[in-house]
């Protein structure tokens, strides 16, 4: 008689209805409401008072009821389903060797602004602290992995709100808080925290008002204005 016990089935994944709602999801129905409003489709009143219930839902799902008597709804009804992110990187797609290394010892390391990101990179805050804002970098693979190891000191996280984020992790004698959010874009950005926080703080949320297609029209405007200038440079000789 086999008695090993079968091995453990991984968690089902929740319904997309279940999912929490991001800013990113709630701009998402508002635009819809705005359209339907300028249809004609939807009085003042009744725009006025979804909109309302916009900022307030909590879930997908809650979201979902505010247009589901609308065209965009069942439009969207067709495009293809949304796949749940699993919850650690694909084998083979992150190398175990970090791309860069951010190391605090009695002391503070920044890593900010406008940088690329890597596939892996490792965070060590030794009775110091660490700061990586994720929220202007250029991600150039899909699948991001961040070990943070804080011992009596901290590691912030920030990301942009319409990535994916995803942690693993614990805390001893510390805590280890990973928001965990989820794009609606299936080929956004994945960021993995792992780690441990001993006596310690590890903190990865995303940083509200900082989207990747924000930041990439920026740079476009940026570089469409300094192609401007040189061909107003070039016609004024």
């Amino acid at each position: 008689m086999d008695l090993q016990k079968p091995a453990a089935q991984p968690a089902p994944a929740p319904p997309v209805a279940e999912l929490r709602a991001s800013d990113a999801d709630r701009d998402r129905i508002a635009d819809i409401l705005r359209e339907a409003l300028a249809e004609g489709r939807l009085t003042a009143d009744e725009h006025a008072e979804r909109v309302e219930g916009v900022l307030h839902a909590k879930t997908v799902g809650e979201l979902e009821v505010f247009i589901r008597d609308l065209p965009a709804a069942h439009q969207r009804a067709t495009a293809p389903a949304y796949t749940p992110v699993p919850p650690r990187p694909t084998v083979g797609a992150v190398p175990d060797e970090a791309d860069a290394n951010v190391v605090a010892v009695f002391s503070a390391a920044v890593r900010k602004g406008r940088w690329r990101a890597g596939r892996r990179l490792h965070a060590y805050a030794i009775f110091g602290s660490v700061e990586i804002d994720l929220s202007e970098a250029i991600f150039e693979y899909q699948q991001v992995v961040i070990k943070a190891i804080s011992v009596f000191g901290s590691v912030d996280i920030r990301v942009p709100e319409n990535i994916t984020l995803r942690g693993t992790g614990g805390g001893v004698l510390g805590n280890f808080t990973v928001n965990t959010l989820d794009s609606v874009e299936s080929d956004a950005p994945v960021v993995y925290v792992d780690g441990w926080a001993v006596l310690g703080n590890v903190d990865a949320r995303p940083r509200r008002g900082k989207r990747v297609s924000d930041i990439l029209d920026r740079v476009q405007d940026k570089v469409q204005d300094k192609l401007d200038k040189t061909l107003r440079k070039h016609l004024d000789r």
